[in-house]
C-alpha cells in the first residue's frame, strides 16, 4: 500500500474512533438528530457510536481493513436519514442556529465519505505489469 493510502487510511480510521467515541460523551447532539420515525433513540445513538469505533479499529487491521471499509460504506447510508432530519429540521449544534446553507454542505459530504471509504475497498497493491 503507497504511503499516502496508507495515511489516507489511518485518518479515516481516527476519525471515525473519533466520532464513535463523541456518540457516548455527547449523546444529546445524537440524539437531537435521530429521526422520530425511528424507534429506540438512545439504543440506535449507542449501537451507532459502537459501529463506527468497531470500523476505525478495523480498518487498520490489514486482514478486516476491505471489508470495514464497506462497513463504513454501509453505516453511512444508513444514518443518512439523520443528516437529511438535521436538514429539514434545521437542527442547532451546540445550541446554536446553522445556516440553511452549512446543513446542506453536510448532505453531498455524505458522498464524498462514501467515496473516501470506496477507496479503500479497492485492491491495495498496484497493477502487475504485462510485458
Amino acid at each position: 500500500m503507497s504511503i499516502p493510502k496508507r495515511a489516507s487510511l489511518y485518518l479515516m480510521a481516527a476519525f471515525y474512533v473519533f466520532a464513535g467515541v463523541r456518540h457516548f460523551t455527547h449523546p444529546e447532539f445524537y440524539l437531537q438528530i435521530v429521526p422520530p420515525y425511528l424507534p429506540w433513540h438512545e439504543e440506535l445513538v449507542w449501537i451507532s457510536g459502537c459501529a463506527e469505533v468497531a470500523l476505525g479499529i478495523a480498518l487498520v487491521i490489514p486482514a478486516t481493513s476491505r471489508v470495514a471499509a464497506w462497513g463504513v460504506i454501509a453505516l453511512l447510508i444508513a444514518v443518512y436519514p439523520a443528516n437529511v432530519h438535521m436538514w429539514w429540521s434545521q437542527i442547532a449544534i451546540d445550541g446554536e442556529a446553522v445556516p440553511r446553507w452549512a446543513h446542506w454542505i453536510r448532505l453531498p459530504f455524505q458522498l464524498v465519505l462514501i467515496a473516501w471509504a470506496w477507496w479503500h475497498t479497492r485492491d491495495h497493491a498496484p497493477p502487475a505489469s504485462g510485458a
